[in-house]
């Protein structure tokens, strides 16, 4: 049994761990293991984490399972305009298919309840992740260079359209 609750700073350093195994996973095949993990050290240290969980823009989510372990991450951004988006939904491999990563997706949109839409950004290539989020009503509306700085790597952007309450 897995428990969808806000991130705290008590889960700092297993959501740092969870990031950099997923990202090394997923990454190092598209942008080779070096540049991916000078990313993720880069990026997903527990003090970026920290200072992003204390961002009141931000909403970071945990899948907690009953041990205590944490299997599943989200975080998504508001900007100073009212726009939402997903920046992260990382599971553990041994979830994939379980349906966490789609209770983490609905946590996520819940927590957003009445805004018109919500975006994200996938590297070209995490071909998983794209067929995901088309099958949870995600579209492509953009491709252009990687915003995690990487020559050569496009990003597609993903827009899903929310109910108007």
């Amino acid at each position: 049994m897995v428990q969808i609750r806000a991130m705290t700073k008590n889960d700092l350093a297993a959501v740092s761990r969870l990031l950099g195994q997923s990202w090394r996973r997923t990454y190092s095949p598209i942008m080779g293991e070096d540049a991916t993990a000078r990313l993720s050290d880069e990026k997903h240290a527990p003090d970026k984490l920290a200072a992003e969980l204390a961002d009141d823009n931000k909403m970071s989510f945990v899948a907690e399972r009953t041990d205590g372990s944490i299997a599943g991450y989200a975080m998504a951004a508001m900007d100073e305009n009212g726009d939402v988006t997903l920046n992260r939904l990382h599971i553990e491999p041994q979830e994939f298919g379980s349906g966490l990563a789609v209770d983490l997706l609905h946590a996520v949109l819940a927590a957003h309840a009445g805004i018109p839409s919500i975006a994200l950004e996938v590297i070209e290539g995490n071909d998983r992740a794209v067929a995901f989020y088309r099958k949870h009503g995600f579209e492509v509306v953009e491709r252009r260079p990687a915003a995690h700085g990487v020559g050569g790597h496009a990003s597609l952007i993903m827009r899903r359209l929310l109910p108007m309450a």
